[in-house]
């Protein structure tokens, strides 16, 4: 090991910020096992799972920055989780995380949906599209942010009961005989609106 090696390890600046990150993969690490999954494939491959977890996130990260890469890395994203934690939700006793995974699956559906028509358009305007999508979608789909759970009901319930409500209101005019009592009411209800 040269001497110029030797100075920066010494250097206080370098052990804090060694301590430091130590400190966070050791966190990662306690994170990280209470998922059996990923302790079995810690055993298995004899990697520690905060390492090949970095690791994995490190490569989809640069395989992002490859244009053509990024459409199916942000769809694998999109995917590969949210599709493990839905049949969880399935199998669960309670419907408390339906809501999450059904507006999640909602929502993904419709990116993708929208890309269809107009990728080009987003991709000329807005050309870290796909980070800044793969950024929502981990704040969709993550149990710590539960985004998906948070657009439902501050967004799309309160969307939903309002065109339902319209519906519903339309449709109870629609199977009123035409009389001029009828017209007056209806007239009255638009004025009010």
């Amino acid at each position: 090991m040269s001497s110029a090696q030797q100075k920066v390890q010494q250097h206080p600046a370098f052990q804090q910020a060694q301590v430091k990150a130590h400190y966070y993969v050791d966190q990662l690490d306690k994170e990280l096992s209470k998922y059996p999954v990923l302790v079995s494939l810690e055993q298995r491959v004899q990697v520690p799972k905060a390492y090949a977890f970095l690791g994995t996130v490190t490569l989809l990260t640069l395989l992002h920055f490859v244009n053509a890469l990024a459409a199916p890395v942000s769809n694998f994203i999109g995917w590969g989780l949210p599709a493990y934690l839905s049949f969880k939700a399935l199998e669960s006793p309670g419907n408390d995380d339906d809501a999450q995974w059904l507006t999640y699956w909602v929502i993904f559906g419709f990116f993708n949906f929208a890309e269809g028509f107009a990728l080009r358009a987003l991709l000329y305007y807005f050309p870290w599209y796909f980070s800044f999508k793969t950024l929502f979608i981990l704040w969709l789909q993550l149990p710590a942010f539960r985004g998906a759970q948070t657009t439902y009901y501050g967004v799309l319930r309160p969307v939903l009961a309002n065109v339902s409500h319209r519906a519903t209101s339309s449709r109870a005019f629609s199977n009123d005989t035409v009389t001029a009592e009828g017209l007056r009411d209806r007239v009255a209800t638009a004025t009010s609106e």
